[in-house]
């Protein structure tokens, strides 16, 4: 059910933003050329989608040729599209002079009423059904379209005393607390995991003195070799010669930057597909996006579906298996010189492409293959507490979706909860 057509129970009524809050204004007489420098927020410090703080970056008066003013203790709220339907946003609890100012993209609302609490407004915002309604009533053209002053004012707003008001927050900043908490694991564990790639890879696990190559410094014992010499070939597949079943399509926007797994695959009768040509792809294949803007784009295919095919934007690693242990070819194609060598070879085409000849003849390092599976094996224990931050920022994204609708709408009390 939609969160304006929920009874709020307990004698509650709808009220509307406008009447609890007030875009804030300039003070008439406020006179900037009288301090040294004033924090700014511009829409890139904005925070996304729970976090309170901007990021001010401190300006001279001179430098401000425009701008939206707020007061500290504002909630600001993005007007234009996609940042509002992103949730940037921000409450300005911590600022070192009484006020500041943001992009003209931002509209700063203050409370009428101390008592008021100014998280309740900031959660309230995040709700799905808040950001649909709203973004269906921005105006202006087409990707540069902004949310209306009275559109926020009129939004419909729930009435709750100032003590529910900052039960419901607490509740919901403790998961937004653990949630952030998760993410910030999260991106340790990944910094962890390049540091580790780069000894790995560079150094190995058997204290050997090392020598030079024409890609570094590598193991004594090592060889280094265009990766082709670690892969099979691969083919490619003619839909329109394939007849009536259906396959299971990989396109390069299923396969997710951060994760780095194939995250959703589409399915289509032959003769329905996008496209002719598809390459086909098998268990323990690595697939590796050579589109410029998407060369971090890689995956490993873990089981063996019927008739699974991946776009041709994607070069087919298949590994050769007297010369390459599981997932060895995954962790190296993932490197950062890797990935900037194939960043900085100049094509020469208007697509901004590399082509699956010139990711194969990149030199990589090549220990043996007990070797490979140790580092393998310590590549993915660090992969696994990705893997494991990641899954308990869903689990608590979806906990906050769950309890802010709850809680917004009465179904729940902060009582009837212990967390």
């Amino acid at each position: 059910m939609s969160l304006f057509n929920t009874d709020l129970g307990d004698g509650r009524q709808w009220a509307q933003i406008g009447d609890y809050y007030a875009i804030t204004k300039k003070p008439r007489d406020l006179d900037l050329s009288s301090f040294e420098t004033i924090p700014f927020a511009p829409m890139d410090a904005m925070p996304q989608g729970g976090g309170y703080a901007p990021e001010f970056v401190p300006k001279s008066p001179k430098a401000i040729s425009s701008g939206t003013y707020f007061a500290k203790g504002d909630m600001l709220v993005a007007k234009i599209t996609p940042s509002f339907e992103n949730g940037k946003q921000a409450l300005v609890f911590d600022l070192p002079m009484p006020f500041g100012y943001a992009t003209t993209e931002i509209i700063p609302l203050h409370p009428h009423d101390t008592a008021f609490d100014r998280r309740f407004l900031f959660f309230y915002l995040l709700h799905p059904d808040i950001r649909n309604y709203v973004a269906d009533r921005m105006e202006g053209s087409t990707g540069r379209q902004r949310i209306p002053n009275d559109v926020l004012l009129n939004l419909p707003f729930p009435v709750f005393s100032p003590r529910d008001q900052k039960q419901i927050c607490d509740l919901l900043e403790l998961i937004q607390k653990a949630r952030l908490t998760e993410i910030k694991l999260s991106l340790v564990a990944t910094d962890l995991k390049r540091a580790t790639m780069q000894k790995l890879f560079t150094r190995g696990l058997r204290n050997e003195l090392r020598k030079r190559t024409e890609i570094g410094p590598v193991p004594k014992s090592w060889e280094v070799a265009p990766l082709r010499t670690l892969c099979e070939e691969t083919d490619t597949v003619n839909l329109k010669s394939e007849g009536e079943r259906m396959i299971e399509y990989v396109d390069v926007s299923s396969v997710s930057r951060e994760s780095l797994k194939i995250e959703s695959t589409s399915r289509f009768m032959l003769k329905n597909a996008p496209g002719r040509a598809r390459k086909r792809i098998l268990a323990g294949d690595v697939i590796f996006a050579t589109v410029r803007p998407t060369l971090l784009r890689v995956a490993h295919i873990t089981e063996q579906l019927d008739n699974q095919v991946c776009s041709t934007a994607f070069c087919v690693l298949r590994r050769d298996q007297n010369k390459a242990f599981d997932k060895f070819i995954y962790y190296l194609v993932q490197r950062d010189q890797f990935i900037r060598q194939l960043a900085e070879i100049e094509t020469g085409a208007n697509y901004p492409a590399v082509t699956d000849r010139l990711v194969k003849a990149r030199i990589v390092p090549v220990p043996d293959i007990d070797e490979q599976r140790e580092i393998v094996a310590i590549l993915d224990a660090i992969d696994r507490k990705i893997d494991l931050h990641e899954k308990k920022r869903a689990i608590l994204d979806d906990l906050f979706k769950t309890l802010l609708h709850q809680l917004m709408t009465g179904k729940i009390h902060t009582t009837d909860l212990n967390i």
